[in-house]
């Protein structure tokens, strides 16, 4: 499985319980850094930010790719539907949280959310 991290470098206690929770092995760790203009657009950052991966179009669609997303909500949208239009579906996504108490912050992974299902499930709500 391939990780993209839009966000903080992942302990490898992170990366164990993504494994854990995912059942599956970590193949490679792409740590793509996350630097905006904000006074320009960002549909052309994100998909800068999406080149970087560095991923042939065989590739997102065919590997298994797991996301951390950025934590600016605005790019972490607009990356989602960037890679949705690459890969062809929702890709599930790590939900990092702080660690309650911890001095200094430390942060943990809570979840991994499957976008698609979400989405899939959702759509079953639509009224024909």
């Amino acid at each position: 499985m391939i990780v993209l991290n839009f966000s903080h470098p992942l302990t490898p206690e992170q990366l164990e319980k993504i494994e854990d929770l995912t059942s599956q092995k970590i193949s490679v760790v792409k740590e793509i850094p996350v630097s905006f203009e904000n006074m320009g657009s960002f549909v052309p950052q994100v998909k800068a930010l999406a080149d970087e991966c560095a991923l042939t179009p065989e590739e997102w669609q065919t590997q298994e790719i797991l996301i951390v997303p950025p934590s600016l909500n605005f790019i972490a949208v607009t990356l989602i539907a960037e890679l949705h239009g690459r890969m062809g579906y929702f890709p599930p996504i790590v939900r990092i949280r702080p660690v309650e108490g911890a001095v200094p912050p430390k942060f943990e992974v809570a979840e991994i959310i499957d976008l698609q299902a979400v989405r899939d499930r959702a759509r079953k709500e639509r009224h024909p």
